[in-house]
């Protein structure tokens, strides 16, 4: 499939194990193992990922300390190391995992929402970057991910461009939330160590601010979203945030890749963290955990449809949906659980849900990972209405463990979930496209209706689910081929430089 074994380096500001907020850590510690387990020969590929060393990581070694000369001074990057574990089909590899540390920029509570983080991240890019030639090793593609590392293909091409350690190596940046793009002031030219030259319109500027997100867009060799939909949504306006236009002007270097998920980890045969084990041929004794669930969520312990939602407390997971149809909804008898945080309004709206109906709704305010794998196995059904979601990963976790999933035709969720035809018996979910609340009802209505009448269906239904492939082996393949298109045209572009 592939000439040779590729050397990739994925930057990340979050990975599992290390440092976790979103689905972005997810990937970033998932797909490495994928990746260097699959390729052309038994050696697989040369996989290392950096991030930053936030505070509270523990156990990584030290490698090396270095200055980085960064907005006119020296700053000390100290470089540690750890590492994640890959297995695939008897193959083991040790995938080297490199933190970058500096006690100013990093020893702190949290990881994000600090008023330099302009600074922290364009610090944390150019280690990046130095950090390379002091392992001797030269990756043939950097791999980016989000606004947080969108400084190092421009530093690639801007600064280290006719260095011939660098310009070899081509990048993917990879969009996973549009909504979050990194605008800083104007000041921050400064810190790029770059003129007012480049605060214009086709350079850095973004609506008055130098933008993070917009770098990595315009200078990476290739660009990709989580979902084929959503590399088409952001394309227009009402999906794009404001950078609509340049993504439809390197429309021809964009591409959706969906996400997958690591199937040893979410696994219902092996799943140490639920109550009963199942697979696809016992699938009778998934309703040993949704008794489970019903018992630790303190709701009466019966056989009526479960929905389950777990999510991030936000404008984009359609909440404002749920608020609209929770009396209709609740007037049937079905059980309503959600694990999430997040804005103050929905967790008080959930709140009140659950002191208006106690006997049918749970509420687990927070995270808890445990709590999430046993909403997984124990509900019938998984909700995910929202507004816009790039990816989505609950809805693949979710099939994985014969859970159906209603969501809306957006994103990832239109890439992964198609709408049940009860006469075809085609389909995996249940799928609804207006943005309303009656879109939404109808939907659960069609569900419970199936869960409840054709109980043979539902079950039929649960085996498709089951037997579909998210798995990161899948979306390597993809992955790796998308590096050879950003070599290519890297190269193809070096030589008409």
């Amino acid at each position: 499939m592939f000439d040779r074994p590729l050397k990739i380096l994925l930057v990340s500001s979050e990975v599992v194990p290390f440092a976790k907020t979103g689905g972005l850590a997810d990937v970033a510690g998932s797909l490495p193992k994928a990746l260097a387990t699959i390729g052309n020969d038994r050696m697989g590929n040369d996989v290392r990922v950096a991030m930053p060393h936030y505070k509270g990581i523990e156990g990584a070694a030290y490698r090396m300390d270095f200055p980085v000369m960064f907005n006119n001074r020296a700053e000390t990057a100290i470089i540690r190391e750890s590492s994640i574990e890959a297995q695939y089909q008897g193959e083991h590899r040790i995938i080297p995992v490199y933190l970058v540390d500096n006690h100013h920029f990093f020893y702190r509570d949290g990881m994000y929402m600090f008023p330099d983080e302009a600074e922290r991240f364009a610090f944390f890019c150019r280690a990046v970057l130095e950090m390379l030639p002091r392992l001797n090793w030269q990756p043939d593609i950097i791999h980016c991910n989000d606004w947080q590392t969108g400084p190092i293909p421009f530093h690639l091409k801007e600064r280290y461009g006719h260095d011939p350690f660098y310009n070899r190596t081509a990048t993917v940046f990879t969009i996973h939330n549009l909504q979050y793009q990194g605008n800083f002031p104007r000041e921050t030219l400064r810190i790029l160590e770059v003129g007012d030259s480049y605060f214009t319109p086709e350079l850095l500027e973004f609506y008055g601010t130098v933008s993070f997100m917009k770098m990595g867009i315009l200078y990476a060799d290739v660009i990709n979203t989580v979902s084929k939909t959503y590399a088409a949504e952001i394309q227009r306006p009402e999906f794009g945030e404001r950078m609509d236009g340049l993504l439809r002007k390197r429309s021809h270097d964009l591409y959706g890749i969906v996400n997958g998920i690591n199937y040893h980890e979410f696994n219902p045969k092996t799943d140490h963290r639920i109550h009963r084990n199942y697979d696809r041929d016992s699938i009778e004794n998934k309703r040993e955990n949704k008794y489970a669930l019903q018992k630790e969520m303190e709701l009466p312990v019966k056989d009526v449809p479960l929905l389950g939602m777990i999510s991030r407390l936000v404008d984009q997971k359609g909440l404002d949906l749920i608020a609209r149809i929770t009396d209709r909804l609740l007037a049937q008898d079905i059980q309503f659980v959600v694990l999430g945080s997040g804005d103050r309004r929905y967790e008080e709206m959930l709140r009140n849900i659950k002191s208006r109906y106690p006997e049918r709704v749970g509420i687990y305010i927070g995270f808890n990972s445990i709590l999430a794998q046993r909403i997984y196995a124990g509900a019938d059904m998984f909700l995910m209405p929202s507004r816009f979601e790039p990816c989505g990963l609950g809805q693949l976790i979710a099939m994985r463990y014969g859970t159906i999933p209603i969501v809306r035709a957006t994103g990832g969720l239109a890439d992964t979930v198609h709408d049940y035809n009860p006469v075809t018996g085609s389909g995996n979910g249940f799928v609804f496209a207006e943005y309303t609340g009656d879109a939404l009802y109808d939907a659960v209505e069609r569900a419970v209706r199936l869960y409840r009448e054709k109980p043979d269906q539902w079950r039929r239904l649960i085996r498709t689910a089951m037997e579909l492939d998210f798995s990161w082996a899948r979306s390597g393949v993809e992955y790796l081929q998308l590096y050879q298109e950003a070599l290519s045209r890297h190269q193809a572009r070096a030589k008409t430089a």
